[in-house]
């Protein structure tokens, strides 16, 4: 039997509780086979059925197969969550997928307070009801692994402990000071967690069969926690999910690791036919980044672009936070940017790292102003989103990278974008991408949403010329005449 043979009207929905994790399931599953494209807004069965891909290198007529919903859930209280999530979870369930997939981060940082995916997953069980909820966080292409519950992810050559992690350990929202995943949710759910570890998985069908059905048992509706170190892993786990799930909605939780793991059983079966997606584009005749991550990874990206040629441009943040420096910085900001387009490509920044000074003079900032009512993340990335519409009214042809999901969320609303799609990989979980925008002049428009954590240094120039970072061994200058 072919898996996809089936009345539903597509295999796989999902709700990304960030917008640029919700990119990273897109590209998992396009790559692999199921064209996918990812909305803002829940869309209606109608707009399933007519929706056109734009990428030419699909079949003509190409339907999708999957799509995701991006979301903020990884940014909102519990209190926030039961305002926002019932109703696009109600709308989701209205489509009829065999699966339904809560997206999380493969660092699933999260806390009782903020982005509690054991909440999430509480309001979810209402509209996607599951005898077991298998949970997949590890993901090893992008380097995050499970062991007998612990997550790790690993940073240049070192693999860390999650709460041992440079960056996750102390994240300024949802720090990881518990790796064991089990611990970690038990803080957010009353719902059990079963377990299925790394020696379970390599002892035989027996053993597997014996701890699911003790789960499916478990009338909490318990999650079962899977490892995961390697690639034989995850087609095992792909096998476990599609033998032992219910036939319709069924509701799944983790990285993309879930998607990796249905897709490369699924081609195992021969029921999936991998389309020819190009892994290069045609050179950028001019590109904008606009950068709202503050971590070490886009720092150094940051810091390889401005040595490549692009020119930068720091945003001043304590003036954004000023309501009377506030549009004096704006306008600043866009003027440059116009003018250095026309000879350059530029990078807009707020901060270079996670220790830069910026930061905490911003904080200090607000206290003194007593600007209590937002975060300065999701403040900044709002007025980022602002700017970037002003910069691309006049250069609309230009290629865009957002780092941080934050600002990557702004900017895609502030530009109308309504949906998008793949159009070819640069690094693991940030795809470049074509957007379908309600504004024609953003009909079409090549953006890449990128997560702070994604890409390797040379990313932004990767994007550049459109090819994916490992076709790109030499580097050379992106400096424009």
């Amino acid at each position: 039997m072919n898996e996809l043979e089936d009345r539903h009207d597509v295999f796989l929905s999902y709700y990304g509780d960030d917008f640029t994790g919700s990119t990273d399931v897109m590209e998992a599953l396009t790559l692999n086979g199921l064209p996918t494209a990812l909305f803002l807004h829940p869309p209606t069965v109608d707009e399933i059925e007519h929706f056109k891909l734009k990428n030419n290198r699909f079949p003509v007529g190409t339907q999708i197969q999957a799509f995701g919903v991006a979301g903020t859930s990884r940014s909102l209280s519990p209190a926030q969550m039961n305002a926002e999530l019932p109703p696009i979870f109600q709308e989701i369930s209205r489509i009829s997928s065999r699966f339904f997939h809560y997206k999380v981060c493969s660092t699933f940082d999260s806390s009782p307070e903020i982005g509690s995916i054991g909440h999430a997953i509480d309001l979810a069980c209402r509209y996607f009801p599951s005898s077991f909820i298998p949970l997949v966080v590890g993901a090893p292409n992008l380097n995050r692994f499970c062991a007998f519950g612990n997550l790790f992810a690993r940073v240049g050559s070192t693999t860390y402990r999650l709460d041992r992690h440079p960056t996750m350990s102390r994240h300024p929202i949802t720090p990881m000071q518990e790796s064991d995943l089990r611990l970690h949710l038990s803080k957010q759910t009353p719902r059990k967690v079963h377990m299925l570890d790394v020696l379970s998985l390599e002892e035989g069908d027996d053993q597997i069969e014996k701890l699911i059905q003790q789960a499916k048992e478990d009338p909490s509706a318990p999650f079962l926690l899977m490892d995961v170190i390697n690639q034989d892993h995850l087609k095992k786990i792909g096998e476990i999910i599609l033998r032992h799930s219910q036939t319709k909605n069924q509701l799944l939780v983790g990285s993309s690791g879930i998607e990796a793991a249905l897709t490369a059983c699924l081609q195992k079966k021969n029921s999936l036919t991998k389309y020819d997606v190009s892994v290069s584009v045609a050179q950028a005749s001019k590109m904008i980044v606009m950068a709202g991550s503050c971590s070490p990874t886009t720092q150094k990206q940051i810091e390889y672009a401005l040595k490549a040629g692009f020119a930068g441009i720091r945003i001043n943040s304590q003036k954004l936070v000023d309501p009377a420096g506030r549009e004096p910085e704006i306008q600043r900001v866009v003027a440059l940017a116009n003018q250095l387009l026309r000879q350059k490509n530029v990078l807009l920044y707020t901060a270079l790292g996670p220790d830069d000074p910026a930061i905490a003079d911003t904080r200090a900032k607000l206290e003194v102003l007593s600007d209590r009512g937002a975060l300065p993340a999701d403040f900044l990335a709002k007025i980022q989103g602002k700017m970037l519409l002003q910069i691309l009214e006049e250069h609309h042809e230009a290629r865009v990278i957002v780092a941080g999901g934050d600002t990557s969320g702004y900017v895609a609303e502030a530009l109308e974008i309504y949906a998008l799609e793949v159009l070819i990989p640069v690094a693991p979980g940030a795809p470049l991408c074509m957007a379908h925008s309600k504004n024609t002049k953003f009909d079409g428009l090549e953006i890449a949403l990128k997560g702070g954590q994604c890409g390797q240094e040379d990313y932004f120039e990767s994007v550049y010329w459109g090819t994916t970072q490992k076709d790109r061994a030499d580097p050379v200058s992106v400096t424009k005449a």
